[in-house]
């Protein structure tokens, strides 16, 4: 089972769990993706991280203040933003993969399948976590209709690997029938709120696993 204590208080999710993280700009959604994603790689969980924003370069540098050993942890990086900026090298290695762009919905499934295939197969590491930064990204290159069946894929393998993943949305970006319509894809949301500069966080329709 996936532990979200370190977030969340009493909240526990059966293997195969797809979870939305939403709020608006700057309320640290990202953050708690993030910790929540390196609170498994603590526990020698697989972590695979489709970034549409910030380049593969930025994430492992803010990922190594989070796991320090992240040499030695199963970690992996689908980047969609490198290859489209035309900066930086953008070779393949073991724990980086490029896409061309967040356009490039049937390379990032791809990519996504072979880092679950290494991680579960392979390496034989049962649980993994799939962080996708950022849903919002990847509304702005396509109509709902088309990431909405991206998602509905992407969903789809992470449950069948018993995955918990987790997508990130700016809840203020998006109309709300656009919102209504993505969240039929997962198993809950997790809410992120600021208020007079205080962070709070509620979960909206997780149901726990039976201890």
């Amino acid at each position: 089972m996936y532990d979200l204590a370190d977030v969340l208080s009493d909240v526990e999710l059966s293997p195969g769990t797809n979870l939305l993280i939403s709020g608006p700009p700057l309320t640290g959604k990202r953050r708690i993706a993030l910790e929540i994603l390196a609170n498994g790689t603590r526990q020698g969980e697989g972590a695979i991280v489709v970034t549409t924003k910030d380049s593969a370069d930025k994430l492992v540098t803010e990922y190594e203040q989070l796991v320090p050993a992240i040499d030695d942890a199963p970690f992996g990086i689908v980047d969609c933003v490198t290859k489209q900026r035309g900066v930086g090298n953008a070779e393949d290695s073991s724990r980086i993969k490029y896409a061309s762009s967040p356009v490039d919905m049937t390379g990032i499934g791809i990519q996504l399948s072979e880092f679950l295939q290494d991680f579960y197969e392979a390496r034989n590491i049962k649980q993994n976590r799939v962080l996708l930064h950022s849903v919002s990204t990847l509304l702005m290159y396509s109509n709902v209709q088309t990431v909405f069946r991206f998602l509905h894929v992407f969903t789809g393998r992470v449950q069948s690997a018993d995955g918990l993943g987790l997508y990130v949305i700016d809840s203020t970006a998006h109309e709300q029938q656009t919102l209504n319509t993505l969240k039929q894809l997962f198993d809950g949301v997790i809410e992120v709120k600021e208020e007079d500069g205080t962070q709070s966080v509620r979960t909206v329709g997780v149901s726990t696993a039976s201890n």
